[in-house]
């Protein structure tokens, strides 16, 4: 369906300054996003964002003065038990900051705009840590997976995925089909029961419709006021406006003490602290540390990245490109084919920028836990070769394509402990992050989710940072 034809019925949008959430906003509370991959930060700018939480993290974080931090947890890469002891650990950690600094925390789970993640999981968990420590339990579980810069929108509870203005419910799309969060429902309600097993009824899951949300925040808050605790609610967002109007009902509710916790896609915390949608980093934002080449890692396999790498290709013939074999990483070949790529990403980096990327064929196991299994060898493959790439020739750049690839690249090869991010690279999308701490310290970092942008977008991300830089000799130096 088109998306006019779908939202020929709904209410007119109604216009919702930043400044007006800023005015309803608690200045004594943080928002704290326990981010499941690093793509969640590509709709802010200016803001703190950890990979790892210690007390010491979480400190420099809230030194900050900023209304919200980032904590990448990456538990979209973990399973179900990782994943909620991750959460326990940044819960208790987070409340024993804010606590030292006389602030309050909302916690907010950020999640894929494509519905795929640990839920019901990841909100059960926070809600129970919350009341483990002796605060009161979030009274609404608040869904709002929209993503409007990047096609993704929800009407009358349907959660659609718009490309070239056809937007097509989310459970027909291929990211339904993942190996391990896949899926059926696009209408939320019907999601969030599939997701609990029926332990939470469709008919229990309220539906916030843009028919309540475009009458104002004080219409969405009376409505919200009636709904018992525990609830969960689905809401509707075509427009960043719907998103502030919400974020000012909640922040309303929140201090009539009837608290929410959040389960969001990556724009909304952007609208709950009334942030202004940041411009686009533009060359001359960026400090480079050297005149390397820079280096793209591609390790995303949804059909999308595909098409952005063999547009990338197209667009820079004459870049060099290094291929990881997917199935070398999981043998015992592994160690030796590591070694020898890496070796050519160095010999090739020092002539120009560089493409590293994985085998397009998709292997997975006998079941999801399997195929996450899998998943995490071959990320874990990426980061060894960008670590020795690291020490071999650092780059000028990375840019990590995919939520997996993206966090551990960051957090493990790069070592980045804590960042500031930057702003977006594409116009409300991709992440660039300013390493503050470790060996990647002046080599700006890109964030680029792998289901997001159009073809042409990897390209412009990397014709921005590497311009039009010296040619590597050979187009498919070191490929297996």
């Amino acid at each position: 369906m088109h998306v006019d034809a779908l939202l020929a019925t709904a209410p007119s949008p109604i216009d919702v300054a930043a400044d007006a959430v800023r005015e309803a906003m608690d200045p004594e509370t943080v928002l704290v996003v326990l981010d499941d991959d690093p793509t969640g930060t590509q709709s802010v700018a200016g803001l703190p964002v950890l990979t790892r939480w210690e007390r010491e993290d979480l400190d420099w974080a809230m030194a900050q003065s900023a209304p919200a931090v980032y904590v990448l947890t990456n538990t979209r890469s973990l399973d179900e038990a990782a994943a909620e002891q991750r959460n326990r650990e940044v819960v208790a950690v987070a409340l024993d900051a804010a606590e030292a600094v006389g602030r309050r925390v909302t916690f907010v789970s950020r999640s894929d705009s494509t519905l795929r993640g640990h839920f019901p999981l990841e909100t059960d968990v926070l809600a129970d840590a919350i009341a483990q420590r002796g605060h009161a339990a979030p009274h609404l579980v608040v869904l709002v997976p929209a993503f409007p810069d990047a096609g993704r929108i929800t009407v009358d509870a349907v959660h659609h995925w718009v490309v070239d203005g056809e937007a097509t419910p989310v459970g027909e799309t291929p990211f339904a089909q993942d190996a391990t969060f896949g899926f059926r429902s696009s209408d939320l309600r019907d999601w969030v029961e599939e997701k609990t097993h029926g332990r939470i009824a469709r008919d229990d899951v309220h539906a916030l419709t843009l028919g309540t949300i475009r009458r104002g925040a004080e219409a969405i808050a009376d409505e919200l006021r009636t709904r018992p605790a525990g609830t969960v609610v689905v809401v509707d967002a075509v427009d960043e406006s719907d998103m502030r109007a919400v974020a000012i009902a909640l922040h309303r509710l929140e201090r009539e003490g009837m608290s929410a916790l959040l389960r969001v896609g990556p724009p909304y915390p952007r609208a709950h602290v009334g942030q202004d949608i940041p411009a686009v980093v533009q060359p001359a934002d960026l400090e480079l540390a050297n005149d390397r080449g820079g280096l793209v890692v591609v390790g995303s396999h949804v059909p999308l990245t595909t098409a952005q790498l063999a547009a990338l290709r197209e667009a820079r013939p004459d870049t060099a490109t290094i291929e990881l074999d997917v199935r070398a990483l999981i043998d015992d070949r592994r160690e030796a084919h590591l070694d020898a790529q890496a070796r050519a990403v160095a010999e090739a980096i020092e002539h120009g920028t560089v493409i590293v990327h994985t085998s397009r064929e998709l292997v997975t196991g006998k079941d999801g836990d399997e195929s996450l299994d899998i998943a995490r060898r071959v990320s874990s493959g990426i980061v060894a070769l960008v670590a020795r790439v690291l020490e071999l020739a650092p780059p000028r750049f990375v840019i990590a394509k995919g939520g997996i690839t993206s966090s551990d690249v960051a957090s493990e090869a790069l070592r980045i402990r804590r960042a500031t991010v930057v702003g977006p690279m594409l116009p409300g999308i991709v992440s660039l992050w300013q390493p503050e701490v470790g060996p990647a310290v002046g080599i700006p970092y890109v964030v680029f989710a792998g289901n997001v942008g159009d073809t042409d977008s990897l390209a412009a991300v990397v014709q921005t940072l590497a311009g039009d830089d010296r040619r590597s000799p050979t187009k498919e130096a070191g490929t297996a």
